[in-house]
């Protein structure tokens, strides 16, 4: 009999192996077998790191070993069995009797090679003689010179202090009381806290508006599938433990698109502890702003951080700031903005020690990552753009805000209005207009729409369509409440302003060039903005945290900063001519780390010289820049071109839009150039970049279809993938307004998103063609479903759709029922994971008894029962397309099965059927096997996890080979 190869081996032996390294739930085994394989130079620094990713899982480390050293071949898997019959003797005895043929680990001679060389070759026995003289040999490092405090802290980067290990044993057997000094400060540190939250801070933060009246929830989902939910997520989930992926960690990622509620969802928080309302299991919390962090020159420490950021003790500094370290887990941390702090997160720089000055940036993200305070909880808020993989590995969990939902809309409003008949007027004009309902689901531009409801509610036809539109509405708003009416009719609000909207626009243009949100005296002097300008309402004075004495102000929302921004780009004759292109060629120069500098190339030459000696510390966020270009675009249309007739030669305005729609065009093509070929026998499918979205939306607000007509003429797939793209109602108004120019139908995947029913209807434009829609999890209700299927129905394309996993309940299935009826060429119907019951099932029978083309039908994970089974059995029985059905997990017993066997029996096309996970019982598989003896064509019947014991398992697999256990 042949021997097996080593690499044969590893294949063969790979469940055993995970085993021995993992089993006992340290990383010691694997960690010992990746120094020998170092050291036998087996293994390069960069593969030892591939696998040794810090909070990653231990099972998916020793994975990521085993892939590597069998793709390295037999001498490297060889010398790996050798090295763990070294680590694990034992494992000669279990199983892994073919070692004895493997490689030996050969001893390094200690002479050869430089220092360097032979840390590396002897690593296994270094570490073995360190064990018990780790403190000495640091020591001796950092006396002779060799080693910095910067080098000795990430070798004793602790996990928690002994006294925090100390602190916690004792809290769980008695409840603490905290001293004197800190119940105090928590009493001063609460009413800070209260104080800075009680009136919305962001967009409303000129009118004074109390949080209380104008708060109304968002939309909160788990990032990461999570069994144990059900229903919404409250405000104290964020915090709490539900939806933990690693529970080594203590942060709390909030993430969502600009203006969907972040900051004030904080505030909310902030504002409930504050009072005694929730959190009360923390004793303090420390809120913080990462745009105000940004002002902060100096190096700090943790504690004068704390301190003197939010709030500073009476007395007692040194006893308040122990406490907290000795008791981590009774603290909270909340850190707003995190992708509007001038660096990028980074874990390369460790530090320990919370006595030890650093930039603030350093300790931020230090806390971050549990090198400092591990154990007090962490909540950041940021966009989707800033939060890369080196970030994620550090977070316990990650909170999608999703903006409001249908219903939160109709209560922001109302709340937003004291008079009852002007929120209803205001609600009925969005339900008039789906692509503004739609653009409501947004917070920041749901309060612009409040706030401008008498522009709103004359503008008759003319109504809103895109978010330059609204942006635009709210600028008008603000300037004639400033002005008295004459001159406003006289000169045009535009022209009238012309000078204001320049200096704000300068000031906007050159903050979020350099990452920019807090403006003092002196960049406002810079920019000539005047007493005047700031009195328009659009800048409001900001606290800033490295001087209590000067005034700042910042835009009343970074949205507001892009659009007078944009502005500048369109009405300004002093930006440069490449301003435009540049703009739209970030999102390709993004990975090459150059982008901040070439649009700040767009600066006049002063400013340059200035901005450069910053660059480090200046870098222009990407999706800033993103909704400035996507504004830019939305400006410089053909139908709000005559705007700026008299604030800008016509020819300077019309030479732009040609720029920006060529750069929308070259953009396209590039994407479209990037799709791969397909492998033979597939349909040919694109999976959208992230920057694809971005240019279909501004399209969008170009409204020139000439433009869309000509992007989508040169899109030649079969199938175009856009799941995970944070696709809300707004984004599905411009896809519509794009894809319905293109030539040939495609299949639409969508799942994973926020569609909701809003977006549901913007969709409906570009149905005609679309072959198939996929929509799995995108909190979808049957009130959607009523609008796409009406609509569907006279779409001659449409032949499959695909709803897991939404809000679908029994009400729903007769709209399929009658998609069912109707068309004879309807393929494919998918509702697993919804609602529905035995109710449902009957009325999708209905319309199945009529059907003669459905080839798979999924219905698992509802709620149809024996009953319903039966429904369904009873319409399928004769069917000569159905090739596919699941019913898994839906309680289906041994009387559904008995049912069931009818299809087997008659069909003659079924070839699979899916009964996983139900509590059907012997007498149910019986009918089965029975059935089956009958039809030869069926391939497999799936019954893993019913009513059955190992027996009779063992017994029913062997007498037919065809049912999967």
């Amino acid at each position: 009999m042949r021997l097996m190869s080593a690499q044969e081996l590893v294949l063969k032996k790979r469940t055993d192996i995970l085993d021995a390294l993992c089993s006992s739930g340290s990383a010691e085994h694997l960690e010992r077998v990746l120094d020998v394989l170092l050291a036998q130079g087996e293994l390069t620094w960069e593969d030892y790191q591939n696998v040794q990713v810090p909070g990653r899982a231990l099972y998916t480390n020793a994975r990521q070993l085993l892939d590597l050293v069998y793709a390295k071949g037999v001498d490297t898997c060889g010398i790996f069995f050798a090295a763990l019959k070294q680590v694990l003797p034992e494992v000669q005895g279990a199983g892994f009797s073919s070692l004895s043929s493997c490689s030996n680990v050969e001893e390094k001679e200690e002479t050869h090679g430089t220092s360097a060389q032979t840390l590396l070759t002897q690593r296994p026995s270094l570490i073995y003689k360190l064990q018990d003289c780790i403190d000495g040999a640091l020591k001796a490092l950092v006396q002779s010179g060799h080693f910095t405090s910067a080098d000795f802290d990430p070798v004793q980067l602790p996990i928690y202090t002994p006294t925090q290990q100390e602190a916690g044993s004792s809290l769980n057997e008695e409840k603490l009381t905290p001293p004197k000094e800190v119940l105090k400060y928590q009493k001063k540190l609460s009413s800070s806290v209260c104080a800075q939250s009680c009136f919305l801070s962001t967009y409303g933060g000129t009118s004074h508006m109390s949080l209380d009246d104008i708060y109304t929830e968002g939309q909160l989902e788990l990032a990461h599938e999570c069994v144990d939910v059900q229903g919404p997520l409250g405000l104290e989930d964020i915090v709490g433990t539900v939806g933990t992926v690693n529970e080594e960690a203590d942060t709390v990622l909030v993430c969502g698109e600009a203006g969907s509620g972040k900051s004030t969802l904080l505030q909310r928080l902030h504002l409930l502890w504050a009072r005694g309302a929730a959190l009360q299991y923390y004793l303090l919390l420390f809120p913080f702003s990462c745009r105000r962090l940004n002002s902060e020159q100096r190096e700090l420490s943790v504690q004068e951080l704390l301190f003197q950021h939010c709030c500073w003790p009476d007395r007692e500094q040194e006893e308040i700031f122990q406490f907290i370290l000795d008791h981590p887990h009774l603290i909270l941390f909340t850190f707003d903005g995190l992708d509007e702090l001038k660096q990028s997160f980074s874990d390369e720089h460790r530090l320990c020690c919370p006595t030890q000055r650093a930039p603030v940036h350093i300790l931020l993200f230090n806390l971050i990552q549990g090198s400092l305070l591990k154990g007090v909880r962490k909540v950041v808020t940021s966009r989707p753009e800033a939060v890369g993989p080196v970030l994620k590995k550090h977070l316990c969990k990650e909170v999608l805000l999703k903006g409001f939902s249908p219903n939160g809309i109709d209560c922001f409003v109302r709340k937003h209005h004291s008079d009852p008949t002007v929120a209803v007027k205001v609600l009925e004009s969005l339900q008039a207009n789906t692509a503004l309902l739609g653009l409501c689901h947004s917070p920041v531009l749901c309060w612009i729409v409040s706030q401008c409801h008498k522009e709103l509610l004359g503008c008759g036809e003319g109504s809103p369509q895109t978010i330059t539109d609204v942006y635009l509405m709210i600028l008008q708003h603000f300037f004639q409440r400033q002005s008295p009416p004459k001159s406003t009719v006289r000169l045009g609000w535009q022209q009238g302003h012309l000078e204001t909207i320049l200096h704000l626009g300068q000031l906007a243009f050159e903050g979020i060039s350099t990452t920019c949100y807090i403006f003092s005296g002196a960049d406002l002097e810079k920019c000539d903005v005047t007493e005047k300008d700031i009195c328009m309402g659009f800048l409001t004075q900001s606290k800033d945290m490295s001087s209590s004495h000067s005034k700042c102000y910042e835009f009343l929302h970074v949205t507001m900063q892009c659009f007078f921004a944009a502005l500048y780009i369109v009405l300004s004759s002093h930006t440069d001519r490449y301003a435009i292109p540049k703009l739209f060629e970030l999102q390709e120069l993004r990975d090459t780390g150059v982008s901040s500098m070439c649009f700040r190339s767009c600066l006049p030459s002063t400013d340059q010289e200035e901005q450069i000696v910053d660059s480090e510390h200046a870098v222009a966020e990407t999706p800033n820049l993103q909704i400035t270009a996507t504004f830019v675009s939305g400006l410089l249309s053909q139908r709000h071109q005559s705007l700026w007739l008299h604030c800008c030669s016509t020819a300077m305005v019309e030479k732009k839009a040609r720029q920006v729609a060529r750069c929308l065009s070259k953009g396209m093509q590039k994407h479209f150039k990037s799709i791969p070929q397909p492998v033979q026998g597939e349909k040919k499918s694109m999976h959208a970049m992230p920057g694809f979205v971005w240019l279909i939306k501004c399209i969008y607000e170009m409204q020139e279809s000439r433009i869309a007509k000509e992007a989508m003429s040169k899109l030649q797939v079969d199938h175009l993938k856009l799941t995970y793209c944070n696709i809300g109602p707004v984004e599905c108004t411009a896809l519509a307004y794009v894809l319905q120019h293109l030539r040939n139908a495609v299949g639409i995947q969508l799942d994973n998103n926020s569609v909701g029913d809003v977006g549901v209807e913007q969709l409906l434009p570009c149905m005609h063609i679309c072959k198939s829609l996929y929509l799995r999890n995108n909190n979808i209700t049957d009130e959607g479903i009523h609008k796409l299927i009406a609509k569907v129905i006279q779409c001659d394309n449409f032949q499959k759709i695909a709803l897991f996993n939404n809000k679908l309940t029994d009400a729903c299935t007769q709209h399929f029922s009658h998609l069912l009826k109707t068309r004879q060429d309807f393929l494919s119907l998918r509702l697993g994971n919804n609602n529905i019951t035995e109710e449902g099932a009957k009325q999708l029978a209905e319309g199945l008894k009529s059907n003669h083309s459905l080839k798979h039908l999924g219905l698992w994970g509802n709620k149809i029962g024996d009953v319903g089974a039966e429904a369904l059995a009873s319409a399928l029985e004769n069917s000569d397309t159905l090739l596919w059905l699941s019913l898994v997990g839906n309680g289906v017993g041994s009387e559904g099965a008995y049912a069931l066997a009818n299809i087997i029996r008659n069909s003659t096309s079924l070839e699979e059927l899916w009964l996983t996970e139900n509590c059907i019982t012997r007498a149910g598989v019986e009918c089965l096997i029975e059935a089956l003896e009958h039809n030869t064509h069926m391939k497999s019947v799936w019954l893993r996890n019913n009513d059955l014991s190992l027996e009779e398992v063992k017994e029913m697999a062997q007498r037919e080979s065809r049912l999967t256990f």
